[in-house]
């Protein structure tokens, strides 16, 4: 507090001695009530989110815990890596999860401080003049902090509790980043294969049109033609390419892998087969958690502005200072000393600030938490059911695709094979009925994609962290992506 905002102190010799011990030891537990225990919110976020975690996350803090973290780490890159795998080996191999658990660490110690009284201040001031010796000794302390500690503490409470819950959220948002980050990956490599078949199937379409030509049994016009399909083919591969090369290195990145782990990094060659059926809507809503985790967060902000409101409405008024003075006098030319104590208040008078901005604000950052809490009750139903839908639309195309898409595309090419052995079709109509062949399976596998991505993206909404994935690509058979 600066002494230039305070009135000149008043002096009175009335003080207790065992008072201001009380005092003093009274502030002293009451200062060391707010603290974090932070592996208990790590303990807190393995239950709420098990589904995600395994009870595995944990905050690294030591070498051995870095090494055994590794070793770990080794273990499950000496196989290929499933999607539990990925998920696993980013809890403990992550850098940036890591950070993310630091980093909420410290957040929720800030709050834990939010708690605590400021600590007192002692000053001391030597004086001589003449044949005197004049020694001063104030201790002070915030009185309106003292007053308020009680309040702080609550608030602190609520900030930490807020902070836990981030944490959860994290997390869950960076599981299920790793989750549809596998399934890109693992897609765009199955596709990459199919995608070289089709560029090989017009290669040697455009090569046999090209000697045709040459001898004279085929017109430029159909010539451009194979030529244009391997054009396309070839640029459709060379996509692919990079969609694998960039999916790889997006997992890459989300699993923390150091530049050997991730030549170590081998994935499996195609994504998991369909569950034999889809979750019904009943099961969906059996699984959602009474208390969702976006309610709670929203929840938990509205308390804590409503407890800092309270504090801040008492506080942008004003401030009160406290001191305990004792001050010893000697007179040398006499041979004697002189004690007196006793004790000063210092007021900030509200003159040229009344705190109306403050309190301003503080009315409009509850109001604003009111609200949220209120848009995400309302939007979590619809949140649930888009996710829920899309899921079903994902496994009906994909199941479509694999039953009655793939097995025709098959029956046509083995009848073409029939019809070209009889010699009623040639070469160029095989090829390509090969070419829409592999095209059906490439659009089956991002149907397949689209699948994986909606079912993590539909746990992370059953718990309370709306992740939305679009649909829409999947017809077309390019790749989908996911929405955070």
């Amino acid at each position: 507090m600066s002494n230039s905002t305070l009135l000149p102190s008043c002096r009175s010799g009335n003080s207790s001695g065992k008072q201001t011990a009380l005092v003093v030891v009274t502030l002293l537990v009451l200062s060391g009530c707010a603290t974090v225990d932070f592996d208990k919110s790590v303990a807190n976020t393995n239950e709420q989110a098990a589904s995600f975690t395994n009870g595995q996350l944990a905050l690294v803090r030591s070498d051995d815990q870095r090494a055994e973290m590794d070793e770990i780490a080794g273990e499950i890159l000496s196989k290929p890596v499933g999607q539990s795998d990925a998920v696993r080996l980013t809890l403990v191999n992550s850098p940036a999860l890591q950070a993310l658990l630091a980093q909420n660490w410290a957040d929720a110690t800030n709050a834990a401080q939010t708690g605590r009284i400021a600590n007192p201040v002692f000053g001391f001031q030597r004086l001589r003049f003449a044949d005197e010796l004049e020694l001063e000794r104030l201790l002070a302390f915030g009185l309106l902090d003292l007053l308020t500690l009680p309040q702080r503490y609550k608030m602190a409470e609520a900030q930490i509790a807020h902070q836990q819950l981030r944490l959860t959220n994290t997390v869950i948002d960076q599981v299920t980043m790793v989750r549809q980050a596998w399934v890109r990956a693992v897609a765009a490599q199955q596709s990459l294969v199919y995608a070289k078949q089709v560029n090989d199937a017009a290669q040697a379409s455009s090569e046999l049109a090209r000697r045709m030509q040459a001898v004279g049994n085929f017109s430029k016009l159909q010539r451009a033609r194979q030529q244009a399909f391997y054009a396309d083919a070839a640029t459709q591969w060379a996509v692919a390419q990079h969609v694998s090369v960039a999916t790889r290195e997006e997992l890459t990145r989300l699993l923390g892998l150091t530049e050997s782990q991730a030549e170590s990094l081998v994935l499996p060659d195609r994504l998991p087969d369909l569950p034999a059926g889809p979750r019904s809507a009943e099961d969906v809503s059996k699984s959602v958690s009474k208390e969702r985790l976006d309610i709670q967060l929203a929840r938990a902000e509205l308390d804590a502005q409503a407890k800092a409101q309270g504090l801040n409405l008492v506080t942008s008024f004003t401030d009160i200072e406290l001191g305990v003075r004792r001050d010893t006098v000697f007179d040398n030319a006499a041979g004697t000393s002189t004690s007196r104590r006793g004790y000063e208040v210092s007021l900030r008078l509200p003159i040229f600030d009344w705190g109306d901005n403050q309190r301003d604000a503080m009315n409009a950052q509850t109001l604003a938490a009111a609200n949220r809490l209120e848009a995400t009750v309302r939007a979590g139903g619809s949140s649930l059911r888009e996710s829920y839908s899309a899921y079903r639309t994902a496994f009906d195309v994909s199941k479509h695709y694999r039953d009655e898409v793939v097995p025709l595309r098959k029956l046509i090419s083995e009848e073409n094979v029939l019809r070209y052995n009889g010699m009623l079709i040639g070469v160029f109509e095989l090829l390509a009925d090969t070419r829409d062949q592999v095209s059906s399976v490439i659009a089956a596998i991002a149907a397949e994609q689209q699948f994986w991505l909606t079912d993590a993206a539909l746990q992370a909404a059953i718990i309370g962290k709306p992740t939305m994935a679009t649909v829409g690509a999947m017809a077309s058979g390019r790749n989908g992506d996911a929405a955070h």
